[in-house]
């Protein structure tokens, strides 16, 4: 198989993908994603086209977006080559699909699934290719039932292709997924690997599959437990409160989000993680022995779910 049809290999299966979590979601909250197709033409910085779908106000996710996208440019943009500086300047082609989804319930986990694919034109001729993706939780509320049900499903999603690799990627996941500026974790983690080439394409791409193909096995049994759950202002607002910490990450930290603006990305399907409402306050610390105050002291802090 040439490059050019492991391409667009990868690129059918990461339409499916988002094909069938979208359904599976839209079924689950009784109400359809709206899709919106889009095209960068020849002649601008970025080529390529993708389709970007988003449920808002629905009555389980406020907001749930997935995106996939396709794209080819001139030049590795810097956050794609801060590990490959032997790569600067190449052109390339990425693809992936990658998802964020609000509940509206506070009780319900947000989360994030990312995977994808990078492809670069060698300096002695040739291509590289190396893949990234995984996913995380980030409770509001936190039970240990669905920290551990979500880690289980992310190892067994990546043990066929070595025992090392969710010790791995749980590590890596567990420091990326972390505001530096808080010293404070996002949630409570999954699996993440970026700049991943180890295992070839064949088989990298298999792992990719197997990550991607467990999501919706890892979220929904989450989201059926716990969307019922009653609540009242006090969760809200402490959702939205912690929704703020989600926007943190994703505009300072987050490496996709700067790889996307720093390529001439489509800013409206980047920034398609960002929750419809979250909130800011000065030095807020949750009541001593309160549900939000555990959150803190039981959840965020690493440690082995398994």
């Amino acid at each position: 198989m040439d490059n050019n049809e492991f391409s667009q290999g990868v690129s059918q299966w990461l339409q499916g993908l988002q094909g069938r979590i979208t359904d599976a979601i839209a079924a689950v909250d009784g109400n359809a994603f709206l899709a919106d197709a889009w095209e960068k033409p020849a002649g601008e910085a970025l080529q390529g086209r993708g389709l970007t779908k988003i449920l808002e106000g629905g009555a389980v996710f406020e907001r749930a977006g997935c995106g996939f996208s396709h794209v080819r440019g001139p030049k590795l943009p810097p956050s794609a080559t801060q590990h490959r500086p032997e790569l600067a300047g190449a052109s390339f082609e990425a693809m992936g699909v990658s998802l964020v989804f609000h509940p509206r319930n506070p009780y319900v986990p947000t989360v994030h699934m990312n995977v994808r694919m990078i492809a670069a034109d060698a300096p002695g001729g040739g291509q590289v290719c190396w893949f990234g993706g995984g996913m995380d939780l980030t409770p509001y509320y936190g039970f240990r039932q669905d920290a551990v049900h979500f880690h289980r499903t992310c190892h067994d999603a990546v043990a066929r292709f070595g025992a090392d690799k969710y010790p791995r990627f749980k590590k890596w996941c567990d420091e990326y997924f972390f505001l530096k500026h808080r010293n404070e974790a996002r949630g409570v983690g999954g699996i993440f690997f970026d700049d991943f080439s180890e295992l070839g394409q064949e088989q990298g791409f298999a792992m990719v599959q197997s990550v991607g193909d467990a999501f919706l096995d890892a979220y929904l049994p989450i989201v059926e437990r716990r969307k019922d759950t009653p609540y009242g202002e006090r969760e809200r607002e402490f959702q939205l409160y912690r929704r703020g910490r989600y926007v943190e990450f994703n505009l300072v930290w987050d490496r996709g989000t700067h790889f996307g603006l720093q390529s001439g990305g489509r800013t409206e399907s980047i920034l398609l993680s960002m929750p419809p409402h979250a909130t800011w306050a000065y030095q807020k610390t949750p009541e001593p022995g309160s549900a939000e105050a555990a959150l803190y002291t039981d959840f965020l802090p690493q440690q082995d779910w398994l």
